[in-house]
């Protein structure tokens, strides 16, 4: 007979565990509750405002009065949290997700609920009722568990609604907390992602977020560095610029997005006796190959490509396994001419080598739109020159 574990000398590890699991699941599901239920509650107290105003819009001054009483009268039964401002935002809620809750937050039972049940009732029934992102039923739009209020009111600041829907899908996708959320709205991600995209691109990007299919869709240009905390220096080296991504290693894999991993830094490949070293090595698990990231703090050059498509080129023979799909090369650096790049490369090499800027502070909305004017006037034909107006002194010129 197999002789049983002591409980009592080992601790029963075993039983920590699943006791442990449950509690954290419980806790777990408790945090979801409270966040879905002041969601909830916030966002019926904004349709109450906006309801109210409505009846008395006759009135101009007749909202602010509205919520500074409402304000003065919550805040002295529940204390702080019932600013005026933060009262707006409830309403600005409620007026910016006007699908939030279903049946427009109308609850029904047997002989009708009141707010406050309907609130209890719809969390806890979220198990039920709340659908996963890979669940059809749920839309950008529509209320879910992994959104907290705080989330909701980081998305409040994003005005473009196919904007707003592509955060809230990678929001609840990649676990983001509110704080990475707020990072990637202050880096204008979606605006980022949408250079290289047509008028079908965008809308897929409402729709259904960031979707990776071909080594374009995992890139971008720039690349947003801040959380490093280097200065802008025409000393920064280039060791230094890697010892700092290194450091914010998990930073850095959250800047350059969905399925990158981690594999070396430093890797030296030896031909000859010669030693050569790739700065950072990952591997995409979505489009199953490696990625060769080169860092240069000074303007590109075309050796600079050059020596990417050797490491590519290296890595395709001698380190890609069956399965593996051809090495991609991208060379982060400060500053690059992308006519250089263009006659460097070729359209056949532009399929694996790639390069975007870098930027070690979060770019103003008019400094990533004159980035986006400048890529666009290098993607666009040559406009031909407009004609000359013809003048009497032509005419007399004529052969």
């Amino acid at each position: 007979m197999e002789k049983q574990p002591n409980d009592t000398s080992s601790g029963a590890p075993w039983l920590f565990d699943r006791v442990r699991n449950i509690l954290e699941s419980a806790r777990a599901g408790v945090a979801r509750t409270v966040n879905t239920a002041q969601v909830m509650a916030n966002w019926l107290i904004g349709r109450e405002i906006v309801e109210e105003e409505q009846r008395g819009k006759r009135r101009a001054d007749y909202g602010k009065q509205l919520v500074a009483q409402l304000s003065e009268r919550l805040t002295a039964v529940y204390g702080k949290g019932w600013s005026v401002q933060n009262l707006f935002y409830m309403k600005q809620f409620y007026q910016s997700y006007p699908r939030l809750l279903p049946d427009g937050g109308m609850f029904h039972a047997a002989g009708g609920e009141s707010p406050h049940a309907a609130i209890l009732h719809a969390a806890r029934g979220e198990s039920a009722t709340m659908s996963s992102l890979s669940q059809e039923a749920w839309q950008p739009g529509e209320l879910h568990a992994h959104l907290s209020w705080t989330h909701y009111r980081t998305l409040l600041r994003v005005g473009r609604p196919e904007a707003r829907d592509f955060y809230e899908i990678e929001a609840i996708r990649n676990a983001w907390s509110a704080r990475e959320l707020e990072r990637q709205i202050n880096s204008f991600l979606f605006d980022r992602l949408l250079k290289s995209r047509d008028r079908q691109g965008l809308m897929r990007l409402a729709m259904r977020g960031q979707e990776v299919t071909q080594p374009i869709d995992a890139l971008k240009d720039p690349m947003v560095l801040e959380f490093l905390d280097l200065p802008e220096s025409p000393r920064l080296v280039e060791s230094k610029l890697e010892q700092a991504l290194i450091s914010n290693l998990q930073a850095f894999l959250l800047e350059l997005g969905k399925g990158f991993a981690f594999v070396s830094r430093q890797e030296r490949i030896t031909l000859d006796g010669d030693h050569f070293y790739i700065d950072l090595v990952f591997y995409h698990i979505v489009l199953k190959c490696y990625v060769l990231i080169d860092l240069k703090v000074g303007k590109l050059t075309h050796g600079d490509l050059g020596q990417i498509q050797f490491y590519v080129n290296y890595y395709d023979r001698e380190r890609r396994t069956e399965g593996d799909n051809p090495t991609l090369g991208l060379i982060l650096c400060s500053d690059k001419n992308d006519s250089v790049v263009k006659y460097t490369l070729g359209e056949q090499q532009e399929r694996n080598i790639f390069t975007s800027r870098y930027q070690l502070y979060l770019p103003t909305e008019e400094e990533l739109q004159r980035e986006l004017n400048r890529e666009l006037r290098y993607l666009s034909p040559a406009a031909p020159k407009p004609a000359r107006k013809r003048t009497p002194k032509d005419e007399d010129h004529q052969p």
